[in-house]
This record gives structure tokens, C-alpha cells and sequence, in this order.
């Protein structure tokens, strides 16, 4: 009888200092953090032949994915193109620069007013907070896979993920002024490619 009782009452520790080291909170599932839209930031540059534009794109809502140990897993955001901006042009040019955006030449806002991105997979680059991040992105109704690297720090009480990501608009059947389906732009020519510079603030 001791010698049981002795046994059961190592398996009662050892189950005891198992459940210690287990946080009872998500029972192994990924933390979902909600991302601040007032702290958070997204800024585009567009190319072309003569220069460049930049501005910025409002975040709707989004949320990142942390494991236990606070490692990145997941995440999505969605992004609301009626709030495009552009901070290079003043008065008239600007507004049409930014009607041009909006209109269905690009981005068709009053028909798409939203893009999404959902991480698909998250690549620990071996080094702390640097990841690669595949998932994917949909712009006027059209869903691509894109990949890009990423870096999450620490930043007092908050969690600050940012990234830079380059989108080939032609993918999306964004194609006004490229050389890729038109003949003849010269200094017209706008590049496919432009970037998206994000940062996103979620709460430790």
C-alpha cells in the first residue's frame, strides 16, 4: 500500500507541475490580438517614368495571432480604399490625383471600398521578430498570394509589426498607364509595381 500511495502521489506532481508550465487561458490556441486603427499607419508610393507619388490608406480593422511564447502565427487585416490620400500634390492636383485612384482606372473604391490581407503562413527567420509572412491579398475582388518579410518589436505596453510589402497592381486588373498592355506610354508610363509601407500597433 505505501508504495502505491508513494506512486500516486509522483504522478499527482508531475501532473500538478505539468498543468503549471500550460497557460489555462487559450489551451494551446493563438492568442488574437485586436490592432489599434488610430495608432496603426499604411503609406503607398506609386511609380512612374517622371516621379513618384506617396500617401496614405486607413486601416478598417484588423487583428494578429501570437502563440504562447509570443510568436507571430497569424493574423488578417482589412484595409479601406476610400480613404485614399496623397501628400506630394496641393489643391486641384491633388484632387485629381486622388479622383483618378478612386475611379475605375485603379482601384474602383465605389465598387470595392475595401482590400483584405489574411496570413496564410508565418516563417520564423531565426532571428527574434523577424519573419517571412506569406498570405493573401485582395484587391477589387481579386485574391493573390504575396510574400514578404516582417519585423515585430516590443514597444511598451504594445506589440508594433511593420512591413514592406510590393504589389503588382497589373495582377489586380489594375493596368492604366502600364507598358505592360499598352504600346507606346514613352514618359507616360506608370510602373506595375508599388509599395505599401505598414505598421500596425496591436497591445501586448
Amino acid at each position: 500500500m505505501k508504495k502505491v500511495s508513494i506512486f500516486t502521489m509522483m504522478l499527482a506532481a508531475m501532473a500538478t507541475l505539468s498543468m503549471s508550465f500550460t497557460n489555462p487561458s487559450n489551451n494551446g490556441q493563438p492568442e488574437r490580438r485586436s490592432v489599434s486603427v488610430s495608432e496603426s499607419t499604411i503609406v503607398w508610393n506609386g511609380y512612374k517614368v517622371t516621379g513618384s507619388h506617396t500617401g496614405n490608406i486607413q486601416l478598417k480593422s484588423g487583428e494578429l495571432e501570437y502563440d504562447g511564447k509570443g510568436m507571430l502565427t497569424g493574423g488578417s487585416f482589412e484595409i479601406d480604399m476610400t480613404t485614399i490620400t496623397c501628400n506630394d500634390l496641393q489643391g486641384e492636383y491633388n484632387q485629381k490625383l486622388v479622383g483618378h485612384l478612386k475611379s475605375d482606372d485603379f482601384f474602383g473604391v465605389a465598387n470595392h471600398p475595401t482590400a483584405t490581407f489574411e496570413i496564410t503562413q508565418v516563417v520564423h527567420r531565426g532571428t527574434p521578430g523577424d519573419y517571412k509572412i506569406v498570405g493573401d491579398l485582395t484587391i477589387k475582388g481579386i485574391k493573390k498570394e504575396i510574400k514578404f518579410m516582417a519585423n515585430v518589436k516590443e514597444d511598451g505596453n504594445n506589440n508594433v509589426a511593420t512591413a514592406e510589402v510590393v504589389v503588382d497592381r497589373s495582377e489586380y486588373n489594375v493596368r492604366y498607364g502600364s507598358g505592360s498592355f499598352f504600346d507606346n506610354l514613352g514618359d507616360k508610363t506608370i510602373y506595375d509595381e508599388f509599395d505599401l509601407q505598414v505598421t500596425l500597433v496591436t497591445a501586448k
